[in-house]
């Protein structure tokens, strides 16, 4: 099973789109020893003194598929979760100061805690599922993909073009482009799909 992230994905205003899609994605990935499943509480890690936190949606992927066409895309996700995708930021800029890859400031135990997942067949608008991420009870981010630079489809087909995508893998579609910021031990991280709670833990 493959953890894949996008980063900067989503934008404030609509109309900012045109001027920033590229076509080249911004892609890095994830190990599974990475992920917190089934609600559990997250040790913070020892290896930094900055944590940051992204909420985003989680896609999985239900079949195998090479080179997918846009038009097939949508047809490869099985079921939608919600997670974060934190950053060890303090790890991150001493790996770009360096001109090194991401893989520490990223793929760290308990990087990546996702929620259970919900059949897509749920969700019959891709392109207009909202969700969000409170923190002590207060609102932190808020995102919609209408939102998203890249949307899923696009996601699967770029991604595609470079590794054969097979069932279970994992996909990190990006976080909202506002409210980003640190967590603390201690800190309650409450995620929601379309104001369902399926996301619920601390920081220990």
């Amino acid at each position: 099973m493959k953890i894949i992230g996008i980063g900067k994905n989503y934008v404030s205003d609509k109309s900012e789109v045109a001027g920033i899609k590229t076509g080249s994605q911004l892609i890095f990935t994830k190990p599974e020893s990475s992920l917190v499943t089934d609600n559990k509480d997250v040790v913070f890690p020892s290896i930094t003194n900055e944590l940051i936190y992204e909420v985003e949606l989680v896609i999985k992927i239900g079949k195998t598929g090479k080179d997918i066409p846009l038009d097939l895309a949508s047809s490869f996700i099985s079921e939608i979760a919600i997670g974060i995708d934190y950053t060890a930021k303090d790890v991150l800029t001493a790996s770009r100061n360096n001109k090194e890859p991401w893989a520490l400031a990223k793929g760290f135990d308990g990087a990546s805690p996702i929620s259970n997942f919900k059949p897509v067949s749920h969700f019959p608008e891709l392109d207009n599922i909202n969700f969000g991420l409170v923190i002590n009870g207060e609102q932190k981010q808020l995102g919609n993909t209408s939102f998203m630079i890249y949307n899923f489809s696009e996601i699967i087909s770029f991604v595609s073009n470079f590794m054969t995508l097979i069932p279970g893998d994992l996909i990190f579609t990006g976080t909202p482009a506002l409210g980003i910021g640190q967590i603390f031990k201690g800190d309650h991280l409450q995620a929601s799909i379309e104001g369902e709670l399926l996301l619920d833990f601390k920081m220990i």
